[in-house]
């Protein structure tokens, strides 16, 4: 439990904000989980976040929260070396939390023990994310060389990713290059929209296989993003109006969404070039043959 006695200098702060100035390891939306969760008081009254602080106001906080470490994952590595572990992500787990509070297990907490201590912070040794949604291959740097070595690989498009992913409807022609501009959407800040001025991207994708079901078609694609767009897979197939099966945000949503990062090809810091694979989930297989 913390106490705090606000003076002059807080007059009219917000009670997030004035938490901030005193937790400067948590980012403020990272300390709103403590006011939804009623642990911050301000005269001995639950506070709100948007409260204003007034001078000589008693501030109490159970910060218990903060110090939380929620227990590793037990994840599928595919490889690892002194510089690098490869993972099989689920679908439904976090590559990094959001903020410093991990109020969750992720890719990155579950690994931490794995990473150099000198490397800080909610993202210590990740290269690259997946969405919550995606399962499949993701690569972790152990110390910072290694970092630094692999993400030059991602921001220059050396590193080969492949993915799988079921679509809605079934796309014509069944090969093509989807070259289409992405930006961030000004009506929701958190999601991205094909849109002229925004950065150039590119995905190939091939179709692979057709259902349909209650009738309703499906495809499986076979996805290669030629550019590392947040989002542009999902953003892609919606703008070519086949959004990914179970996709909450670009799609109908409902189930899991049916993406899935099947093979990585990159150079590890060794200078050893190395090809990653995780096997198409059950899932995928089920919705096509009704069998694991």
């Amino acid at each position: 439990m913390r106490k705090f006695t606000a003076d002059k200098s807080s007059e009219g702060l917000r009670a997030d904000v004035f938490l901030t100035r005193k937790f400067s390891k948590f980012t403020r939306s990272s300390l709103k989980q403590l006011f939804k969760s009623g642990l911050v008081k301000v005269n001995n009254m639950v506070a709100k976040s948007s409260r204003k602080v007034h001078p000589s106001d008693k501030i109490t906080v159970d910060d218990r929260l903060l110090a939380d470490v929620p227990p590793p994952l037990k994840l599928p590595v595919i490889y690892e070396d002194k510089d690098v572990i490869v993972v099989d992500k689920p679908a439904g787990v976090l590559t990094h939390s959001k903020g410093a509070l991990n109020s969750e297990a992720t890719i990155a907490s579950s690994m931490r023990f794995k990473i150099d201590s000198a490397m800080h912070g909610n993202r210590a040794g990740i290269v690259h994310r997946l969405d919550r949604g995606t399962s499949g291959v993701i690569i972790l740097a152990k110390n910072q060389v290694s970092l630094n070595y692999l993400q030059k690989q991602f921001s220059t498009r050396r590193a080969g990713k492949h993915y799988q992913a079921i679509v809605e409807g079934i796309p014509k022609p069944p090969h093509a290059v989807i070259d289409a501009p992405i930006a961030r959407n000004p009506k929701r800040p958190q999601t991205f929209v094909v849109k002229s001025g925004g950065k150039a991207s590119q995905t190939e994708y091939h179709t692979k296989r057709t259902i349909t079901k209650q009738s309703k078609s499906y495809a499986l694609l076979e996805l290669k993003p030629l550019t590392g767009r947040t989002h542009q897979l999902r953003v892609h197939l919606k703008y070519i109006g086949h959004p990914v099966a179970g996709d909450p945000v670009y799609g109908r949503g409902g189930g899991r969404m049916m993406l899935h990062a099947q093979s990585l090809g990159i150079t590890l810091p060794s200078g050893k070039k190395q090809l990653f694979k995780s096997p198409l989930p059950s899932a995928f297989r089920e919705f096509f043959d009704g069998s694991k």
